[in-house]
């Protein structure tokens, strides 16, 4: 069944509307493409921007941190905060400088931030975040131990109140700069890929690349 995301007044999308999208889906999506998000908090009244790795479970998000960072011990008391993810997919050529623009997938959650202390719950979100970034990685090597367990602090967001924006296709030029042709216009794309696996300097001679990384050496 179709779910559309919720509209309040921080997550409705006034400029270039058009280019909205209501589907929860939709959110899933660019945030599962992703590898980085950039978590936004006020400390003493001031902004800060982290970025850090993340990962989705169902309608929540899970960011995690050192303990000893303060933008994570504030995050963690409960604070509103801000997550940002951004994909750009291409340069979009105009014919009038006007109309130059990016095609992108771009996802906004606005929540009130939650401690992760079970420590069952705690372990899910650091396979989830684990998974997002290096998937397979969680059965491959060795998981958290006590003190590294510890050591990291965890977040989760709810997914409720979220907003999703979407640019693709060509220019928008206007028909009389169309009808003179004096530029060129299109979209130069954007394409992320992965390079050649590069072992560590201490890895024993003869170690394989395991397969859940070899295969991300496509374009992604």
């Amino acid at each position: 069944m179709t779910r559309q995301l919720s509209t309040t007044d921080r997550t409705t999308i006034r400029r270039g509307s058009a280019r909205a999208r209501t589907e929860r889906s939709d959110l899933h999506a660019t945030l599962d493409a992703g590898l980085i998000c950039h978590l936004g908090l006020l400390i003493d009244g001031s902004p800060r921007v982290l970025p850090t790795g993340y990962g989705r479970s169902g309608d929540t998000l899970y960011v995690h941190g050192s303990t000893g960072a303060r933008s994570l011990r504030e995050a963690a008391e409960g604070v509103e905060v801000c997550v940002t993810v951004t994909h750009l997919d291409g340069i979009v050529y105009a014919r009038s400088l006007f109309h130059h623009s990016v095609n992108f997938r771009s996802a906004m959650i606005h929540g009130r931030a939650r401690d992760v202390t079970d420590a069952d719950e705690k372990l899910q979100a650091l396979r989830v975040i684990t998974e997002q970034l290096a998937p397979g990685s969680w059965e491959h090597a060795r998981q958290p131990n006590k003190r590294e367990l510890a050591a990291t602090a965890v977040i989760a967001v709810d997914l409720a109140e979220a907003a999703v924006k979407i640019r693709n296709g060509g220019p928008n030029d206007d028909a009389e700069d169309v009808e003179e042709a004096t530029a060129w216009a299109g979209v130069l794309p954007l394409r992320t890929h992965w390079g050649p696996p590069e072992p560590s300097a201490d890895l024993p001679s003869g170690f394989e690349v395991p397969s859940h990384v070899g295969e991300r050496e496509q374009p992604a």
